[in-house]
């Protein structure tokens, strides 16, 4: 019989720490390799963890709702043929217990009290207070260096999920803190009762703001764990990008024309259906090779340039939430082909059956605001890319066109596209003509082309 470490797997390539939703097997089930152990939620997707080695589940390290960073360990599987023999859980779980009852007798010895706050600095390994709320190790180092104890953690308001404290909340109080006793010694040393001496309390842990009141006729409902991801994020990309978004009208006459002359052959022959969205994602893929400082990231003040063209799409799920799986390589697709993977992907994101490699890697991303009936929008960049380009809702307007004889007004199918980018590193006549280059692209849409 052996002992083995199932850790949290990298579902990502900048997930670093997973959720852990709900374990799937109790302690002492017998597991096959590859059976779904647990569900684990990261900041992009919820999925199943597979069991990397058969056996018996032995012992289940972390709790659910518990953050766990990847590659920590979260159970003990005991393989081979007497796996099911006891025994093993003692020996896991001892060291997990042997440390609260050696550290029991210590604070027995008066002379010893100093030893006390050394003994009980294990608790952040834990990292979890006895209200529930979850601390990450960072946190945890920062509270250890300083001196915080943990009831004072606790005080600590969080701007984070589910009001963790980050890095950025402990910054801010430590600076609070750090003044706090310069004042105090102020007041001490100018009068001798120190009157004032309560006020720089209250800056170092402000007072919670009074609960809203409302009257019979709202309902409050809680945001749940993807919209409280959403949100983070969205607030983050602003503060992170200065928006700057361009606006461009293709005249798309030629593209309806052809889409409707081949949409039944495609429907009975890949028994798929074929939308605009493919079109304009090769569209904006062409683009994207014609300027490839649009495929770009920011890393402090190092430009990223990347090679490969992914570009996500963002998918409105029945929950009303969002997510954006990516379609990699897109430049390397055939119309055929990026219908299916579209269709794929989309199918998947409204079953809630995408993996973790589905929405990573994004360079650029495509928002189809007109399948809502929206005319143009001002979408928000998803970070780390630069830009985001929404398209609108296709119309039947009169527009001015050239013919042999003259100007004419006729009745084409205009579209208004809108391009949002980090004006960090994108300057309006990039981000401009990337915009006039895509719709280039759509309005030049060759009506003869063969699909097949």
């Amino acid at each position: 019989m052996a002992l083995v470490r199932m850790v949290m797997p990298k579902m990502g390539e900048s997930i670093m720490e997973g959720t852990v939703l709900k374990w799937l097997k109790k302690v002492d089930d017998k597991i096959d390799q590859d059976e779904a152990v647990l569900e684990v939620a990261t900041d992009k997707v919820d999925t199943e963890v597979p069991a990397t080695h058969a056996g018996i589940l032995k012992a289940i390290l972390v709790q659910e709702g518990a953050v766990v960073p990847v590659g920590d360990a979260i159970a003990i599987i005991a393989t081979g043929e007497d796996a099911i023999v006891g025994g093993a859980t003692p020996e896991v779980s001892a060291p997990a217990t042997a440390q609260p009852a050696a550290t029991a007798p210590s604070p027995a010895p008066a002379a010893n009290t100093t030893a006390t706050p050394v003994v009980a600095s294990p608790a952040p390994a834990e990292n979890v207070a006895i209200s529930g709320r979850f601390y990450s190790p960072l946190v945890m180092n920062m509270a250890q260096k300083e001196g915080i104890s943990m009831a004072e953690l606790e005080r600590i308001p969080g701007t984070g999920l589910d009001n963790r404290v980050n890095k950025q909340d402990m910054i801010a109080y430590l600076a609070n803190r750090q003044a706090q006793p310069v004042t105090q010694a102020s007041v001490a040393a100018t009068a001798p009762a120190p009157v004032a001496a309560p006020a720089p309390e209250a800056a170092a842990a402000p007072a919670p703001k009074p609960a809203a009141s409302f009257n019979g006729q709202v309902e409050i409902v809680e945001m749940d764990r993807m919209r409280k991801l959403i949100a983070e994020r969205m607030v983050e990309s602003k503060r992170t990008a200065p928006h700057v978004t361009s606006f461009v009208e293709a005249d798309l006459t030629s593209v309806v024309i052809w889409r409707n002359k081949v949409k039944k052959d495609f429907q009975t022959r890949e028994g798929d259906t074929l939308t605009f969205t493919p079109i304009f994602i090769e569209a904006i893929a062409k683009a994207l090779k014609d300027y490839p400082m649009m495929n770009i990231s920011v890393d402090g003040t190092r430009i990223i340039v990347k090679k490969d063209i992914n570009i996500g799409l963002a998918v409105a799920l029945p929950s009303g939430n969002l997510i954006v799986p990516v379609i990699r390589n897109a430049d390397q697709y055939n119309l055929v082909g990026l219908t299916k993977k579209v269709n794929d992907l989309a199918k998947r994101a409204r079953e809630n059956k995408l993996s973790p490699n589905d929405l990573a890697d994004g360079t650029y991303t495509l928002s189809n605001v007109g399948s809502f009936g929206n005319v143009m929008g001002t979408p928000i960049i998803m970070q780390p890319q630069v830009g985001i380009m929404a398209v609108g809702a296709i119309q039947k307007k009169p527009a001015v066109i050239e013919t042999e004889t003259g100007d004419a007004i006729a009745i084409r199918h205009m579209m208004y596209l809108s391009h949002s980018y980090d004006h960090r590193v994108v300057d309006g006549s990039l981000g401009g003509m990337f915009a006039r280059r895509v719709a280039d692209y759509l309005e030049n849409f060759d009506v003869n082309r063969k699909l097949f």
